[in-house]
């Protein structure tokens, strides 16, 4: 005789396999030993129907909860369009518009290289910081020169009292159209910025820089008396009514910084730790911060003619921060493009190197220096060239 377990006996009452129940029953008359293995077996099939049906049921839930969130949705972007203006108003469209940011070139392949997005973003702030003569400055002019080529309007609000036109004018900057403004307190330059990029019409801005921006009531103080540290305080509400406006501009601003030495307690005994001017708040702002460091002296015939410098992204919101960029300054000329385009040319494949030899566009040249002077020269060759590394390496033009 076969006994069967309760889950045998409920699977034979189902009336969803009586079909399969009577074939049971008989086999079980019949005395056949494998009716255990059948009735199992049954029972799994049985199972496995019931979990099909269970996960279409969940499908046919899930896309109900779906319309019913996309009607919701709909119905909250209606009511802000009626409660709020055009500006405020959230819309789905206007996060979806672009894949790209748009970007301005830093004027070196390399660095646009390392901020991984080929340059940087409008719309953003950026903060450029490192020791004294790092190449700050020049490396300010040279995104203001990459943004007059394509036709924008630039200021440089010139804090420190070093801008020197003649210099901007060698390195390639159209001085006539740009906007330069004379040292004045902190509130004034601050809201000028403000106003500028409210207006929308300014493609780069450029402070330099914060360290030397003195508020009005510091400037009122006699020289030793006491005063609080107003400047952090100020940065931290200008660059609250800027971030705003910046929301709805195309403006790249960009704070150049200097850095100074802190002795701390927590750190090892000894130890300075470097921090920058302005407070805190510049670093939290700021979409982008590239630090510069001096590496070394470009020499030529026992002359030296230019700075060797090493550009760290500390911070990067959109791309992959922490990468580094070597770059070359000529002093009277800025950073050195053609050498930059050259190496990687060569490393993509663009320009064939054989030996100290170059071959550009069936032109042969035994030397780097020659190489140069003939890009430096023949612009349009220059030009395609810069063309065709950038579609390959960026995907995209500028």
């Amino acid at each position: 005789m076969i006994f069967l377990s309760n889950s045998c006996a409920w699977f034979l009452r189902f009336d969803g396999f009586r079909g399969s129940r009577s074939l049971l029953l008989s086999s079980l008359q019949a005395g056949n030993r494998n009716a255990v293995a059948c009735i199992r077996m049954h029972a799994c099939s049985f199972s496995s129907s019931v979990e099909l049906l269970e996960t279409e049921c969940d499908e046919y839930s899930n896309d109900v909860k779906t319309a019913e969130k996309d009607t919701a949705l709909r119905l909250a972007l209606s009511r802000l369009a009626g409660d709020f203006d055009r500006e405020s108003m959230l819309s789905l469209p206007r996060f979806f518009l672009s894949r790209h940011a748009p970007v301005i070139s830093t004027g070196s392949l390399k660095l646009d290289l390392a901020l991984g997005i080929g340059g940087l973003p409008k719309g953003r702030m950026v903060e450029i910081y490192g020791q004294e003569a790092s190449g700050k400055t020049t490396l300010a002019l040279h995104i203001i020169k990459e943004a007059q080529k394509l036709g924008g309007y630039c200021a440089y609000l010139d804090v420190e009292n070093a801008m020197n036109p003649s210099l901007a004018e060698s390195m390639g900057i159209n001085v006539d159209t740009l906007l330069i403004s004379p040292p004045d307190s902190a509130e004034n330059l601050l809201s000028m910025v403000h106003t500028l990029t409210k207006s929308g019409s300014m493609d780069v801005i450029v402070v330099d820089s914060v360290a030397a921006l003195v508020p009005r009531r510091e400037l009122d103080v006699v020289i030793g008396g006491t005063y609080q540290d107003l400047q952090s305080q100020l940065m931290a509400q200008a660059l609250r009514k800027i971030h705003y406006s910046l929301c709805r501009s195309g403006t790249l601003i960009i704070f150049v910084n200097q850095i100074r030495s802190s002795l701390k307690s927590s750190h090892v005994f000894g130890r300075l730790d470097e921090v920058t001017c302005g407070g805190n708040a510049l670093r939290f702002y700021a979409a982008v911060r590239l630090r510069i460091m001096r590496t070394g002296l470009l020499k030529t015939e026992d002359k030296v003619t230019g700075l060797g410098v090493c550009v760290q992204v500390v911070k990067n919101k959109l791309a992959r921060a922490t990468k580094k960029a070597d770059l070359g300054i000529r002093f009277g000329r800025g950073i050195c493009f053609e050498s930059e385009v050259l190496e990687l040319a060569c490393e993509h494949g663009v320009i064939w190197k054989k030996g100290s030899k170059y071959i550009i566009e069936g032109e042969v040249f035994n030397t780097k220096e020659e190489a140069e002077q003939y890009m430096a020269a023949n612009s349009e060759v220059l030009d395609r060239t810069v063309s065709f590394l950038r579609k390959h390496l960026f995907d995209w033009e500028i």
